[in-house]
């Protein structure tokens, strides 16, 4: 399985619900808060090509945008042959 990492803030609804459905797929990932921290949501926007909302998901190399794009690739039944790397 490739590397996941989740760009999150605590408060957020889409965030909670993109890490169940990663937990449901049985996905181990990093999650890196940005609450409060101006700098590393920056640095999400930059990586995540200047979308600044969160969740920022990313699946290895790929930008998987939010949790709707998220949810978007189950419904289309990508999302497990892109967990499977």
């Amino acid at each position: 399985m490739p590397p996941i990492v989740i760009y999150t803030k605590s408060s957020c609804p889409y965030c909670h619900a993109a890490k169940d459905l990663l937990r449901r797929k049985g996905a181990a990932f990093e999650e890196i808060s940005v609450d409060g921290d101006r700098a590393a949501q920056v640095a999400m926007a930059v990586k995540a090509g200047g979308r600044s909302t969160v969740p920022q998901v990313f699946i290895g190399a790929a930008h998987v945008g939010g949790c709707d794009d998220l949810y978007d690739l189950e419904s289309a039944g990508r999302l497990d042959s892109l967990l499977a790397g």
